[in-house]
């Protein structure tokens, strides 16, 4: 190949990183004014207006789960999430109407793309504590998880560790919440970086309490630690403030803002 091929080559690759990045940027301003365009509107809408629009969302959410995609699943994907954080941020129609289609959007979207690990800690925030369905929520997770290696994607362990306590705040199924904090751990483990040998440590520290008591305390304050790190807004971290104290842990702020847990004596 010779220079001017290679020339003319580095400029058509230029060209395209170009055409993304614009591509991208444009979708990003667009995303940003129609929701609050949607604001406004939802604002002055009634319920009724809301639920019909709600309605036509489900079609088209339906339409996207069996329409083929062409070899572009994952710009799908991004696009369907772009949708779903409009839908969550319209605070003046998930007042009034709730946020019952969360979960139909992470079903598109993991269908699509069930690499994309943010998705399943969006799923199992919106899902499982705005519309109330941890049910939902560990049913499109278990559709995809199996999917998943401990590298595929990177750190996976999380999606095994929100699995986890889905099943063991909201379904109280602790049999499957021990076998979700093992298998977190595991893939956790093959990892050297602290972040990972903290969570391979505390997810074997649950499995473990779990296995010996279904009903540890010391389990699901851990778990709601998790719930407390992962907030989206400052009420969620209220609640499960509140759900670790009505445990019996106590939680405070050290001199550096940091929070600090205090576990239950017993068990």
């Amino acid at each position: 190949m010779d220079f001017s091929t290679r020339r003319n080559n580095l400029l058509e690759s230029l060209g395209v990183l170009v055409t993304i990045a614009l591509l991208i940027l444009g979708i990003s301003s667009f995303q940003s004014f129609e929701l609050r365009r949607l604001t406004r509107q939802t604002a002055e809408a009634s319920a009724e207006e809301l639920e019909r629009q709600s309605e036509a969302e489900q079609v088209y959410l339906n339409l996207l789960k069996e329409s083929p995609a062409f070899g572009f699943n994952n710009l799908v994907a991004d696009w369907v999430f772009l949708d779903f954080i409009q839908y969550f941020g319209d605070s003046p129609a998930r007042d009034q109407i709730g946020y019952e289609l969360s979960p139909e959007y992470f079903e598109v979207i993991l269908k699509r793309d069930p690499y994309f690990r943010d998705a399943y800690l969006f799923l199992s925030g919106s899902s499982t504590l705005y519309a109330g369905r941890p049910d939902r929520t560990v049913e499109i997770m278990n559709q995809h998880i199996g999917e998943l290696s401990p590298r595929v994607p990177e750190k996976a362990y999380f999606v095994w560790r929100y699995k986890g306590t889905d099943e063991l705040l909201f379904l109280g199924d602790s049999q499957a919440a021990q076998q979700s904090f093992k298998t977190a751990a595991e893939w956790a483990s093959i990892y050297s970086d602290p972040e990972s040998r903290a969570a391979a440590q505390v997810s074997q520290q649950m499995a473990e309490y779990l296995a010996e008591n279904p009903e540890s305390k010391s389990a699901q304050i851990a778990a709601w630690v998790m719930v407390l790190g992962n907030a989206f807004d400052e009420e969620t971290q209220r609640y499960a403030i509140s759900q670790i104290e009505a445990l019996g842990g106590n939680v405070s702020v050290d001199e550096q803002g940091r929070l600090q847990i205090q576990q239950p004596e017993g068990d």
